[in-house]
């Protein structure tokens, strides 16, 4: 049984391994001698935690934990498999340029182990070509913060904050199943009847406005951005605007003004499907609320659901303009935030595992930023590569005349997470070299030539960032099985095998020291933090700039000026022009995907847990029963769905929380139950932010033999629940 290392009676103090919320918990040795994990008081979760926090510990003894390399399936040393790495990698170079090479993130690596992968793509490997997961989670909301308000930080303000807010409208998310601990925080807007949710479906977030909590708004899939653009055009055509605040802290109002005139309020309705009374009380519950109108605050909220679209960009600038036009950001108690949605998905683009991004989220274009990068580092500036090709541009090439010919994967099980998963399946066939690093055996790394075994969350030291820019500290709790390495280590091992002069420490403490002075100057500086003093003060926002005094850190962006040249947030005109992939003869449905409670992203991890599996065994589609009865499906059935992309074959599960012309997937599954099967990778132009929360897909009753359903997905549930 496994036991923890070093720790003290009360336990060891880190936080949860999944999602961005970072749920603090103490990971101590129950008196039967498993790990067992507590929920640690902290202002995000309150000492909460959900189904998976609580499991968490299940991972550390999984049974089919990775504790060997692998070389083509076969168990090697460390030294055979790390040779064999290094020099195919150095005989691709030599063959084909450094451009052949690829690297491939996550946005639940450390702070440290992500600032080190950039470092080691950019020096080591000399490739533009490295980008990462969170160019699927957070890159639409970056890019609509970074145009309008001059910077991104998913919320710029505690969290904490939205306990006094009087309205909230929350677009594209489930808090209740992803972040269960945070709906605690809508407790005081659900008291009002200011909770405003926007969701094609009746999710269990939706539910909370039951009961005089608020409003749902069921639009049609796809038509978020034109129900912003109405509810602009009732702000302003009501006089709800702050025309002070416009005046004194925004340009660009006279443009907005002309764009959303267009978008009267039974037009909106036409396209979104929204009744014009909906809009109108959504409009008033948020005027109501802002401080210009003698309101307690507001709060306007993006989340996945709006953002994976090929106008998710455009998306979230419509919704910070609506903010904008109330007067929230750079207000205490009001504002707009991004729900991040990844564990270091804030951290992960900050220090460089973007394909255009230096760490403290420098342009890498910037010859600035490349020169005091490029000192940090020991190296020529001219040597850094330039901007690379975005994650789906990426994995388009990979094989490719012209494209990578090898690629490293860190944290990442693209196999199940990327649209148009069988496409990436085989591109990565295609590669000469595919190596993976991780700790389990995802279908990604079932695929690879290399396989890596690397530490997980409670057995490395590092930091993470929250959802709220808070910069907080992974402890480490219990030292990893035999055999198994940390991805520092990985890296600077490869670094001198590859004849590399730059230097790659190990300690998670002092590459962190590293980061801060690479960030200094930065937008997302941390300069003004380490490991001691994130020890010694828990509570401390970025960027937190070094000085001959502490820096007290900054957890509300904005108050003063925005993060532009002239101070000024942007009003950027956008419209609405609808999904990629829109509805037709032969797909006459929307498909929309998502989480639920039980599991987290691809399922690599919590597939592998029992009490979640027991949960949420196996994938399965909802439909609403007016469709099932036109198509002739009952509950349990199995069901084909099919888009241009692929076929998948899963259980029905009817519902009225969807509306009749809508299905929905979950996507933690892979095989046949696998919805990145049949989403597309059409991509939003200025973020590469793939679409993956609606296409359309033509449904009908299978007729084919049931065992369609024995894949690995049903397998392994059955397995792990032996």
């Amino acid at each position: 049984m496994t036991r923890l290392a070093a720790v003290t009676t009360e336990g060891a103090a880190t936080h949860c391994p999944y999602c961005a919320l970072q749920c603090a918990q103490t990971l101590r040795n129950s008196d039967e001698g498993a790990v067992t994990a507590a929920g640690r008081d902290f202002p995000t979760n309150k000492g909460g935690m959900c189904q998976k926090g609580w499991t968490s510990p299940t991972l550390l003894r999984a049974t089919d934990r990775l504790t060997t390399p692998l070389l083509h399936g076969e168990p090697v040393s460390w030294d055979t498999a790390l040779s064999f790495v290094a020099t195919r990698l150095a005989a691709l170079r030599a063959s084909h340029g450094p451009e052949s090479v690829a690297v491939f993130g996550g946005g639940g690596l450390t702070n440290e182990k992500a600032y080190a992968l950039g470092k080691f793509a950019r020096t080591v490997l000399a490739t533009p070509n490295i980008d990462y997961n969170g160019r699927f989670c957070m890159a639409s909301a970056a890019a609509g913060a970074n145009r309008t308000l001059g910077l991104d930080r998913g919320l710029p303000f505690p969290l904490t904050d939205l306990g006094g807010a009087q309205a909230v409208l929350l677009l594209g998310s489930n808090l209740a199943e992803t972040m269960p601990p945070s709906v605690q925080h809508l407790a005081g807007v659900r008291a009002t009847g200011g909770l405003i949710v926007v969701d094609p479906r009746r999710s269990a977030t939706a539910d909370l406005t039951a009961d005089d909590g608020g409003l749902h708004v069921q639009p049609v899939p796809g038509t978020d951005l034109a129900l912003l653009l109405g509810l602009a055009h009732i702000v302003l055509a009501e006089g709800f605007a702050d025309v002070a605040y416009l005046d004194e802290r925004t340009t660009g109002l006279d443009d907005i003004r002309r764009s959303v005139a267009l978008w009267w309020p039974e037009r909106t309705e036409q396209v979104t499907g929204v009744p014009v009374a909906t809009l109108r009380r959504a409009a008033f519950l948020l005027a109501n609320a802002s401080p210009s109108r003698g309101g307690s605050g507001a709060y306007i909220l993006t989340g996945r659901g709006v953002e994976q679209s090929t106008q998710g960009t455009d998306t979230v600038t419509a919704a910070i303009n609506l903010a904008l036009l109330l007067g929230l950001p750079g207000r205490v108690g009001s504002g707009y935030g991004a729900i991040t949605g990844q564990g270091n998905g804030q951290g992960g683009r900050e220090h460089g595992q973007k394909a255009d991004q230096l760490p403290g989220y420098r342009s890498i274009e910037d010859d600035a930023a490349r020169a005091h990068v490029a000192d940090v580092w020991g190296v020529d500036p001219a040597d850094l590569p330039r901007t690379g090709l975005p994650a789906i541009e990426l994995l388009r090439s990979l094989g490719t005349p012209g494209g990578p010919k090898a690629l490293l994967v860190h944290g990442s099980n693209v196999l199940v997470s990327a649209p148009d998963a069988d496409r990436v399946r085989e591109r990565l066939a295609s590669l000469d070299l595919l190596v993976v690093c991780d700790f389990l055996p995802s279908e990604t790394a079932l695929l690879a030539d290399v396989v890596l075994p690397v530490t997980q969350w409670a057995e490395e030291e590092g930091t993470m960032t929250s959802l709220e820019g808070r910069v907080i500290r992974r402890r480490r709790a219990l030292p990893p099985p035999p055999g198994v390495r940390s991805e520092l280590e990985i890296l600077a091992d490869l670094a001198a095998r590859l004849g590399s002069t730059v230097r790659f420490d190990t300690s998670p403490a002092v590459v962190f020291d590293e980061l801060a002075r690479a960030s200094a100057g930065g937008r997302a500086d941390y300069s003004g933090l380490s490991h001691a003093r994130l020890d010694a003060e828990p509570d401390l926002f970025w960027p937190v700039p070094a000085g001959p005094t502490p820096h007290p850190g900054t957890p509300r962006m904005f108050l003063d000026r925005f993060w532009t040249p002239d101070g000024r947030a942007r009003l950027v005109p956008v419209d609405h022009r609808g999904p990629s992939d829109d509805l037709r003869r032969d797909a006459p449905l929307f498909l929309i995907t998502g989480r639920v409670l039980a599991h987290y992203q691809s399922g690599a991890q919590t597939r592998r847990v029992p009490e979640l599996v027991r949960s949420a065994p196996t994938p399965f589609v909802e439909l609403h029963p007016l469709l099932a009865d036109r198509l002739g499906i009952d509950e349990g059935d199995l069901v084909q769905l099919d888009t241009e992309r692929g076929r998948g074959v899963v259980r029905a599960r009817l519902t009225d929380a969807l509306r009749p012309d809508t299905v929905f997937m979950p996507f933690h599954w892979a095989g046949t139950g696998s919805a990145n099967r049949l989403t597309t990778d059409a991509t939003d132009p200025i973020s590469g932010m793939p679409e993956f929360k609606v296409c359309a897909v033509d449904v009908q009753r299978w007729h084919g033999p049931v065992e369609v359903l024995e894949d690995q997905s049903l397998l392994f549930a059955e397995e792990v629940l032996a």
